[in-house]
């Protein structure tokens, strides 16, 4: 497996540090938050995205994949959802990522059937375009769908090659869900992995990893033992914790956790 990690752990962080601390501390690749307060975002033009793609490469760097924020199960009109993805598909295209994030988003209002429904629609709508630029859109287990049960509810439903799942360890285990039944139902849609570390059900702070409660040896062990070779991605959530500690002075510690627990599974 390989390891990246996320920009939302580096709020705002200008790109030649950003790959600095990729190459520094061995990760593969980045998972690029996707939003203007960033420096990489769908608003860049195209020049600044050749220059992106250009300074990841020859850092040795991959783009693993853009972190949008569509919402494909929200309650209203469609043509904005899908729009929005378009974008982040257009962006990925341009950097060489072979994935999109986007969340599930429903809401209260909605019955489970329309909104399993509604995110259905948009993502089987959105992944011709997809096909079309080599890109595939994953809808994170998050929200409304916070379980591997609940998004293949949707992706079943979709039924198209390029519409698949971000795991997040955390949601899934805050769902109550054990890792063998999250891949079980996630294995055959699954892009990659979003790993992370927190203290308790009631304390989401973000934690270096193998410091919290999250069974990572389990969701590692998982993946080895049905051969999986994709992505771990690193997700620490600083942007929305301030007082959480800087990223930067985890990673090397962070690389080396994920290093022993995959050379423990092998």
């Amino acid at each position: 497996m390989k390891l990246a990690f996320s920009t939302l752990g580096v709020p705002g962080l200008p790109l030649p540090e950003v790959l600095r601390l990729a190459t520094t501390y061995g990760y593969h690749g980045v998972e690029l938050r996707a939003d203007p307060e960033e420096p990489v975002h769908p608003g860049l033009d195209l020049a600044r995205r050749t220059d992106v793609a250009a300074e990841f490469k020859a850092a040795g760097v991959e783009v693993l994949g853009i972190a949008g924020y569509a919402r494909v199960a929200a309650p209203g009109d469609d043509a904005p959802v899908i729009e929005e993805m378009r974008r982040l598909l257009d962006l990925a295209r341009d950097l060489g990522a072979p994935f999109i994030r986007v969340f599930p988003g429903g809401s209260a209002e909605q019955s489970r059937e329309e909104a399993d429904a509604t995110a259905a629609g948009r993502l089987g709508t959105a992944a011709e375009y997809a096909a079309d630029l080599g890109v595939r859109i994953l809808l994170e287990t998050h929200d409304s769908h916070r379980t591997g049960a609940d998004a293949i509810r949707v992706l079943g439903r979709v039924g198209h090659r390029q519409v698949g799942a971000l795991w997040d360890v955390m949601h899934t285990w805050l769902g109550g869900e054990q890792p063998s039944e999250t891949y079980a139902a996630l294995s055959p849609y699954l892009g990659y992995v979003q790993v992370k570390d927190i203290a308790s059900p009631d304390d989401t702070t973000p934690l270096r990893l193998g410091a919290g409660v999250l069974p990572l040896t389990e969701c590692v062990d998982v993946l080895s033992r049905h051969g999986w070779d994709g992505w771990l991605c690193w997700e620490y959530e600083k942007r929305w914790y301030e007082a959480a500690a800087p990223l930067p002075d985890l990673l090397r510690a962070g690389h080396d956790h994920l290093a022993r627990l995959l050379n423990d599974s092998a």
